[in-house]
């Protein structure tokens, strides 16, 4: 089973992506609780150079809380990455994480109906960008 969705799309900057990212997020009920900077972070930790590279750490809050009440572990699992990566200049890859993959490793049933959920607005964002 694939893990991830990705689409190639063309933007100035991982800024003005981010942006638009976050815009279709949000349209889908899903904020960005955490990001991290690869970039910088690899930078900073191994004085090591990368192309630009954002993790968003994506929550819709109320499939969230409905997998945690089915399953108070799930925590470990959440949020759900979204990736925007330089490929060249001008041109950048988009990957979201499949919800369903993930928590498959979950085995409850009571979750495997809302990560399709989850996976279908995540693919909607991704079809919009």
């Amino acid at each position: 089973m694939k893990y991830f969705q990705a689409k190639e799309v063309k933007a100035s900057s991982i800024d003005d992506l981010r942006l638009k990212v976050e815009e279709e997020l949000k349209k889908e009920g899903f904020g960005v609780l955490t990001e991290i900077d690869l970039q910088a972070t690899m930078k900073k930790k191994l004085d090591k150079d990368y192309p630009p590279y954002l993790i968003l750490g994506a929550c819709n809050p109320v499939f969230a809380d409905k997998v945690i009440q089915a399953e108070p572990h799930i925590g470990a699992l959440l949020p759900c990455n979204v990736t925007l990566r330089e490929l060249s200049a001008g041109s950048f890859e988009v990957s979201i994480m499949d919800p369903a993959s993930a928590m498959s490793v979950v085995e409850n049933p009571q979750i495997e109906p809302l990560a399709d959920e989850v996976r279908a607005k995540l693919s909607r964002v991704l079809r919009s960008i």
